[in-house]
């Protein structure tokens, strides 16, 4: 059983929006640290946005203002809803969820998001 499962990607133009969902399985997600991070070609993996388990949150100064993270513990997932977006939020978005006190750290296999001019 695959603990997280992105989805939620595809194809937008410019300006559009697009919400990612995370659902876990096996793990709770209030508990958890949980970000968004994306991987465009040929660049480094780079953090969106996250949500601490006590709900503090921080978001990549490149979508401060435009994407929003959320979490509904009672459906065990975590939400990045994204808009305005732009040609160079194209990539494939990952959610990864951590707990140094459980003792795991998992990543999503990612879905795709792109973003037409």
């Amino acid at each position: 059983q695959v603990p997280l499962v992105e989805s939620g990607g595809g194809l937008v133009q410019a300006g559009g929006s697009l919400t990612l969902s995370c659902a876990a399985s096996g793990i709770t997600i209030s508990l958890s640290t949980t970000a968004w991070y994306r991987q465009a070609p040929g660049k480094q993996r780079e953090l969106v946005a996250e949500v601490r388990s006590g709900g503090n949150i921080r978001y990549a100064d490149s979508v401060k203002g435009r994407f929003a993270i959320s979490r509904d513990n009672a459906k065990n997932t975590v939400y990045l809803q994204m808009n305005s977006l732009k040609p160079e939020d194209t990539a494939d978005y990952y959610c990864n969820s951590w707990s140094a006190q459980q003792g795991y750290n998992y990543w999503g296999p990612g879905t795709q998001v792109t973003v037409s001019s």
